[in-house]
């Protein structure tokens, strides 16, 4: 159990997880959810036990990203998570499949997120990416509430308007307590292919310098690839193959981030039988 601040719950961890990963944005659109699936296909691929839980209730698009879209078992209470490119899944994506939306309040997102939360055998997991809505609202504040976030990851792009938001986002996890792992530049640059030449097409060097001046790290820069977006569409994630290296380089910078992030926690009470 770690010690919470007066008069909050008290934030239980999830058993047999050890790390627990939000990966959040300010805004929509900067490509969170690319940078969670590779993430978490990343982490697999380097040995690591790994689940990626999408809290994204409006827009579940990890089924699609994943390649995968069947409806998950129960045994007993305990709800059985998909498994795919070694990575445990769970997703409203699998429970409410096609168009249909979902027309839901906030009573009805806390009790979902706690559900997949505590109510999916996870299982032994080194991590748990979490892939959160974009925004700073009931999804997230729930999340971070009643879970032990290791550290939140947050993504962006390198134009002031996008950065703008990740800010805000930066603050709200600052104010809530949950260490920040660092900030993501997605979109950074784009390779023309015919000529290798670099072109900014949303600016350049903004994540880096807003991560300068908020005093957190700076995890990775990855490029704007037709291949990543091929690979979103198809459900073969980027990270698989050769075009992928900027995100498994991801994988390895938020590895040794949450282990620093572990190592700063301040004391824990374990209660055995």
């Amino acid at each position: 159990m770690t010690p919470n601040q007066p008069g909050m719950p008290p934030k239980l961890p999830i058993p047999g997880v050890k790390n627990l990963i939000a990966v959040g944005s300010g805004k929509g659109g900067v490509g969170k959810t690319t940078v969670s699936v590779n993430l978490a296909v990343g982490l697999a691929s380097l040995g690591h036990k790994t689940g990626l839980m999408d809290a994204d209730v409006y827009g579940p698009n990890v089924p699609l990203m994943m390649g995968i879209n069947q409806t998950p078992m129960a045994r007993g209470e305990r709800i059985q998570p998909l498994e795919q490119y070694g990575v445990r899944l769970m997703s409203m994506g699998f429970l409410n499949p096609g168009d249909k939306p979902l027309v839901w309040r906030g009573p009805m997102l806390h009790s979902v997120i706690q559900q997949f939360l505590r109510g999916v055998d996870w299982g032994e997991l080194d991590y748990l990416i979490i892939d959160l809505p974009p925004g700073t609202g009931d999804v997230a504040l729930s999340l971070i509430q009643t879970a032990p976030i290791t550290g939140a990851i947050v993504v962006t792009t390198p134009s002031d308007v996008s950065l703008e938001d990740a800010r805000k986002a930066i603050h709200m996890f600052h104010q809530v307590k949950v260490p920040i792992l660092g900030i993501v530049e997605n979109m950074s640059f784009l390779s023309c292919p015919h000529c290798n030449e670099r072109i900014d097409v949303f600016s350049h060097g903004g994540g880096r310098r807003t991560a300068g001046e908020m005093q957190v790290n700076f995890l990775a820069e990855l490029p704007l690839d037709p291949k990543v977006r091929i690979g979103g569409d198809s459900g073969k994630p980027a990270v698989l193959r050769k075009e992928g290296e900027p995100f498994l380089e991801l994988a390895r910078h938020t590895a040794e981030r949450a282990r620093e992030a572990a190592m700063q926690e301040g004391p824990k009470i374990e209660i055995t039988d």
